[in-house]
């Protein structure tokens, strides 16, 4: 059994892999914007096996309360053993470039707001010396391409987070995962044309449990975006700057 603390709980991704935990009887505490929602899916959890359900309401805007909802989170739980990310937005590319309002709040919520949880997050485990942090980036973050390089900024600036957060946690036992999903068929993705390279929500839930599981640290899902990734990131600058990705 382990202590599970999911941070965006209600999105896609995190209600599937939170299924999946259920199932082995974990006790889960999640955190999420909406109450109705984390309500309803406590009880979900509950039905599919899980040992104890903890929820809050969490605005990863206000970095104020992050110290304390954390806080109150790894109390409940007592131990922290397994930690997931998995909140975000995908912004409007095109009001980005139009109004740099709305690029600072893009990159609020899916970089700042990250960091600071991160930050409060690393301090926790470091001190118990052990545990698993994971949180789901992108592919995006990658390589900057025009469609869509205001998210994949925040994401990029996530994974080099992590890459030091790693660095610096691996003297004390603690686990550090970023987890790089390609194309998910989400709400949040609703409106896109789906192909061959779309996965589902439970596919990449199946990837984060068995990276968590086996202790992988960079993780690309489904697997075959570590190619295509590889190969967008050698385009030479020239040949790149003509292509419409």
């Amino acid at each position: 059994m382990k202590n599970i603390l999911i941070i965006g709980a209600t999105s896609a991704i995190a209600e599937a892999t939170a299924r999946r935990f259920a199932q082995r009887r974990s006790r889960l505490y999640l955190l999420a914007r909406n109450p109705e929602r984390l309500a309803k899916l406590s009880k979900d959890l509950v039905v599919r096996g899980a040992d104890v359900v903890g929820t809050a309401p969490l605005d990863v805007d206000r970095t104020d309360e992050h110290e304390h909802l954390i806080e109150a989170a790894c109390e409940a739980l007592q131990r922290v053993d397994v930690v997931l990310l998995a909140h975000g937005t995908l912004p409007d590319q095109r009001a980005c470039e139009a109004d740099a309002k709305e690029t600072i709040r893009a990159l609020s919520t899916n970089a700042i707001g990250t960091v600071s949880l991160l930050t409060h997050l690393a301090n926790r485990l470091e001190t118990q010396k052990g545990g698993v942090i994971a949180v789901i980036t992108s592919v995006a973050g990658d390589r900057g391409r025009q469609s869509n390089y205001v998210y994949g900024s925040a994401k990029g600036m996530v994974s080099i987070f992590l890459q030091g957060l790693r660095n610096r946690l691996f003297r004390s036992g603690v686990r550090v995962i970023d987890i790089k999903p390609g194309f998910v068929d989400t709400p949040m993705t609703a409106s896109f044309d789906k192909g061959l390279l779309w996965a589902s929500p439970d596919t990449i839930a199946r990837g984060i449990v068995r990276s968590i599981d086996h202790g992988n640290s960079t993780v690309y899902l489904p697997w075959f975006w570590r190619i295509i990734m590889s190969v967008i990131r050698v385009i030479p600058g020239p040949l790149f700057n003509k292509m419409k990705l």
